[in-house]
């Protein structure tokens, strides 16, 4: 259990944190663009919260990156 707990913050689970958070981004265009269609202005705004909310995850998972990569010298 400690190697998976361990996993959360190496490089490789960051990564795949990443992956997961951009890939949340594909339901939050399908929503926006289903919101257009229908003028649904309260979907919108939930879509345009919903991809803030991706962005920033992003961000801090790619600070995080950042972060394990200055740590680890050998891989440098």
């Amino acid at each position: 259990m400690s190697k998976a707990k361990g996993f959360k913050k190496s490089k490789a689970g960051t990564y795949l944190s990443m992956g997961t958070t951009a890939f949340g981004a594909v339901s939050v265009i399908k929503q926006a663009k289903k919101a257009r269609m229908e003028h649904d202005t309260l979907r919108l705004i939930d879509a345009a919260v919903s991809a803030a909310a991706i962005v920033t995850g992003l961000a801090l998972l790619y600070r995080e990156l950042k972060r394990i990569g200055d740590d680890d010298v050998l891989l440098g």
